[in-house]
């Protein structure tokens, strides 16, 4: 394995989450095999460097850069611009990931014996939630339509994507998430997370890998285990998210013709009513105000793109 092992990176884009940052690190410091290189990208508002040199983690090889304003997709693009030389792998760590014990390892021994067409690989996520209102999309005129699919890791006509959840043996998907994943770094030759997404930049990770997909295979690596502890003011408010969720929906059917934005206004159409019942069966404000907020983000994005206005 001496002679094959690949060398590689993480970028860890964090903004204003210092004890989560400190508890990814701390869980990258305990792997077998550690990284060759950590790069912590900090949009925060108060700078987090000081995390970097805790006790327990001078194991890690870390630097660390600022990049203001925030963004996930502009601080990953930041970051990649900052790996070194002789790094074969380039991997995302959100910052409120934790890997579980062996994961680097059981992710490193994937890639060592990886064919080349493979492009981009993702931890296992072992709690992931349950997925919303997974009884309504599994009904028979959802998956005639197009609307929603069985199949784990599809990118459906719509342009929405099936969850792939926890998995007991590597998988082959058509999307991945970024916040806990690894690409091969020749992918960066030609592809870039897309700086249109601000802020959350909800679906950056959905609209990078399907580029990816197009040319390379992408799977879901059994064993490389990690929890997800998402922080309660990541996505924002139920009109926030439902307005940005319907406008970045959009924009990501638009740029890539071969999906359907008729389709996708179905789905949203679909989505805005999942809301509705679910506001009124439990009674909670959330749901209605994420009806309202696919509402005007799918007016908001029907008005702003066309497709000569959106190139990927």
């Amino acid at each position: 394995m001496g002679a094959l092992r690949l060398r590689i990176a993480f970028v860890v884009a964090t903004k204003d989450r210092p004890a989560e940052l400190g508890r990814l690190l701390l869980s990258l410091a305990v792997q077998e095999r550690k990284p060759d290189e950590v790069i912590v990208v900090d949009g925060s508002e108060k700078s987090v460097a000081d995390m970097i040199d805790r006790p327990g983690l001078s194991g890690l090889s870390i630097r660390y850069s600022r990049c203001r304003p925030p963004s996930a997709a502009r601080q990953r693009n930041h970051g990649i611009a900052l790996v070194s030389s002789g790094i074969d792998l380039i991997g995302f760590l959100d910052d409120d990931a934790v890997l579980e014990r062996g994961a680097m390892s059981r992710m490193m021994d994937f890639w060592e014996a990886a064919s080349i067409d493979i492009g981009g690989a993702q931890f296992n996520m072992v709690n992931h939630p349950p997925i919303f209102a997974s009884a309504l999309k599994r009904l028979p005129f959802v998956a005639a339509l197009g609307l929603y699919s069985g199949n784990p890791g599809d990118v459906l006509p719509s342009g929405f994507q099936v969850m792939v959840g926890a998995v007991a043996k590597t998988v082959y998907v058509h999307w991945l998430g970024s916040g806990a994943s690894v690409w091969r770094r020749t992918v960066f030759a030609a592809e870039s997370f897309d700086e249109w997404f601000e802020g959350y930049s909800y679906l950056e990770d959905l609209d990078f890998s399907f580029r990816v997909g197009r040319r390379y295979r992408l799977a879901v690596v059994g064993g490389a285990d990690y929890k997800h502890f998402p922080a309660s003011e990541g996505r924002g408010g139920g009109f926030n998210f439902g307005r940005r969720e319907a406008l970045n929906r959009l924009y990501f059917v638009t740029k890539n013709p071969e999906l359907s934005r008729i389709r996708c206004i179905l789905t949203l159409t679909l989505r805005l009513a999942i809301s509705l019942a679910l506001a009124g069966r439990e009674r909670k404000a959330y749901y209605l105000a994420r009806a309202a907020g696919t509402l005007i983000g799918g007016a908001q994005g029907l008005l702003q793109f066309s497709r000569r206005e959106v190139r990927p």
